[in-house]
């Protein structure tokens, strides 16, 4: 199956409502993926102080190593995101892994563990998600704030190419057509 971004905002929220209502670590992985663009193996080595300051405090940026390409990149965290956070790592040790797995010491859950609970709650509203789904959301949404400036998602995700970007964050040609039939200079 090929990642697909969605294009239904209000599906976004209501997933997002579903897992913060069944569970709060799956709710926290779900709203990082969407509002930070990661990579899904970067988010899942992210620690508690990645993201918290000394005095207990939600950072603005979290600081992450792109694993894929091998390089540092700041990440604003915005303000809806920084609520979610605030209230799942109060109390937790900064060593501490954000997405605890129940297995082994200090352990996140699995990469296929991350994508199952993605899917499983895509399932839940009969769509077909995967981690890699919010990524190109993220990237689709920074694409519509931006106005249709490609730059703003493609620097966001990393890409190389404008044509990289439109293809992974779902601008067909379809999508393409229905602006054109918008066109109106009257």
């Amino acid at each position: 199956m090929k990642a697909e971004p969605i294009l239904d905002y209000e599906l976004v929220q209501d997933i997002g409502e579903y897992l913060s209502n069944k569970n709060i670590r799956n709710y926290v992985l779900y709203s990082l993926c969407l509002y930070t663009g990661l990579r899904i193996q970067d988010v899942l080595k992210l620690r508690v102080r990645d993201v918290r300051d000394e005095r207990g405090n939600i950072k603005d940026f979290i600081y992450a190593d792109i694993k894929k390409v091998d390089k540092k990149k700041s990440i604003k965290i915005n303000n809806r995101l920084k609520k979610v956070l605030q209230k799942y790592v109060e109390g937790k040790p900064g060593y501490e892994r954000l997405f605890l797995s129940r297995e082994g010491h200090n352990e996140a859950i699995s990469r296929q563990q991350a994508d199952n609970i993605i899917r499983d709650a895509g399932q839940s509203f009969g769509v077909r998600l995967s981690a890699h789904s919010l990524r190109k959301t993220f990237g689709r949404k920074l694409y519509e704030i931006a106005k249709g400036d490609i730059t703003v998602p493609m620097e966001a995700l990393g890409h190389t190419t404008p044509a990289q970007t439109r293809e992974y964050i779902g601008v067909t040609e379809a999508i393409i057509n229905n602006y054109i039939q918008e066109l109106n200079f009257d």
